[in-house]
């Protein structure tokens, strides 16, 4: 959430740099601030209120006690006509707050000044690229034929089960995905990260926090009758481990890795870019977050960011890094970096992560601050990326590396799954 201070002071910035992710800001903005002029003249009123009726009271209790007990009776009627007005304004203060939040929630965070313009992926900008397209000795097929070929994934059962968007990993091809989930948590380990196992469920203040409330419930999983939500990633209780707490300067880095799985509603479109492990509704995923200092976030994100590099080089997958426009980019996010991997079989290119930097949007929610050195409190900064979501990592693993008798595993994962190649 945006502050309201910046907001009143940078009103045309704000508007201007909205404008980037395609979202005209300006009635809200100016809703925003007259609610804000109202809030604190009411506030004055208020507080001026309060501070007569305090020293009412002191003068009643000297009056008594000097015996004019007429002129005492007649300042505490005054001070309980006073005490009715403060009772009014505080209700109209909430009034006024509650209507400002509930506007203040409907702005997304202020991208970056280095955020190109944009309204969709086509228009996001490829800063890096790494690696060859493969070539087949074989007729390239998707994922999803390898799967059935080499009984890894079953796709049909998850169906039966449950529905589409839940297959069954079995045999070498459960046995990869805990390869990849031990290899990334053991990769993120020693880039000096603490590893921690989260709840799969959050309750609705941290899914507030970190921004899937109230604009993503559609997109979640909610048990109503416990007011919890299956969580989309674990940055989403990782990141509220912090929410209402004051850090120490000395506390940064603070730097945090958690497996889970995760869970999305939204159906998303047909056909084959959803067929297979595409697009799924319960997915694996290991997930990097930082909470940062103000002045070294965009540092630390350079560095998620070549962590995350770092793991597709190991893979030998070829992939590219893209900054999005503002058109493609979240809610939450100032600056956002995709990584893309080559699809060999459905020659494309296939989203794995996100790296991005909040800033001190989710801070502002979450009341996440720190003492700087000075001892002044401040927001915090938070970052957050994938490293890595499983799926289609798995599917361009087994796409690209088939050959004639086989999936090969690449070197880095073989002492975690034990053998090197797939096989019928």
């Amino acid at each position: 959430m945006l502050q309201i201070g910046f907001i009143r002071d940078n009103k045309d910035e704000v508007i201007r740099r909205l404008a980037v992710k395609n979202f005209k800001a300006e009635e809200i903005v100016l809703q925003i601030i007259s609610l804000d002029e109202k809030r604190r003249e009411t506030q004055k009123f208020l507080d001026d209120g309060l501070a007569e009726a305090n020293l009412a009271a002191k003068e009643i209790g000297a009056m008594y006690q000097k015996g004019l007990a007429a002129e005492a009776n007649a300042l505490k009627d005054k001070t309980a006509k006073i005490k009715e007005q403060t009772k009014e304004l505080s209700v109209r203060m909430d009034e006024i707050t509650s209507q400002m939040n509930d506007l203040l929630v409907q702005l997304p965070n202020l991208p970056h000044s280095s955020v190109p313009p944009g309204r969709s992926a086509a228009e996001n900008e490829v800063v890096f690229e790494w690696g060859q397209v493969p070539g087949f000795e074989v007729e390239a097929k998707p994922h999803w034929e390898l799967a059935s070929t080499y009984d890894i994934i079953d796709f049909d059962l998850g169906s039966k089960v449950t529905g589409a968007g839940f297959p069954f990993y079995k045999g070498k091809g459960a046995k990869l995905q805990r390869a990849l989930i031990n290899f990334f948590l053991e990769e993120a380990i020693q880039a000096g990260y603490t590893e921690y196992q989260p709840p799969l469920f959050v309750n609705e203040d941290s899914a507030y926090g970190t921004g899937q409330l109230p604009d993503k419930d559609s997109q979640m999983y909610a048990i109503g009758l416990d007011k919890l939500y299956a969580i989309p990633t674990a940055e989403v209780p990782i990141t509220n481990i912090y929410r209402d707490v004051i850090l120490k300067h000395t506390d940064f880095p603070v730097k945090n890795v958690a497996y889970s799985s995760c869970f999305r509603r939204e159906a998303g479109s047909y056909g084959k870019d959803v067929r297979g492990l595409n697009r799924l509704h319960q997915f694996d995923k290991v997930e990097i977050v930082q909470i940062a200092h103000p002045d070294v976030s965009y540092e630390c994100l350079e560095g998620m960011k070549n962590h995350v590099s770092s793991l597709l080089q190991k893979l030998e997958l070829p992939f590219r890094i893209v900054k999005l426009c503002g058109g493609d980019m979240s809610f939450t996010s100032a600056l956002t970096y995709d990584f893309e991997v080559f699809s060999g079989a459905q020659k494309r290119w296939l989203e794995v992560s996100s790296v991005s930097n909040f800033e001190n949007f989710q801070a502002n929610r979450m009341k996440l601050r720190f003492k700087d050195e000075d001892g002044k409190v401040r927001l915090a900064h938070t970052l957050n990326g994938s490293a890595l979501a499983l799926p289609r990592i798995v599917a361009a693993l087994l796409e690209n590396n088939q050959v004639a008798d086989g999936i090969k595993i690449p070197a880095a994962l073989t002492k975690f799954t034990g053998f090197e190649i797939i096989t019928r």
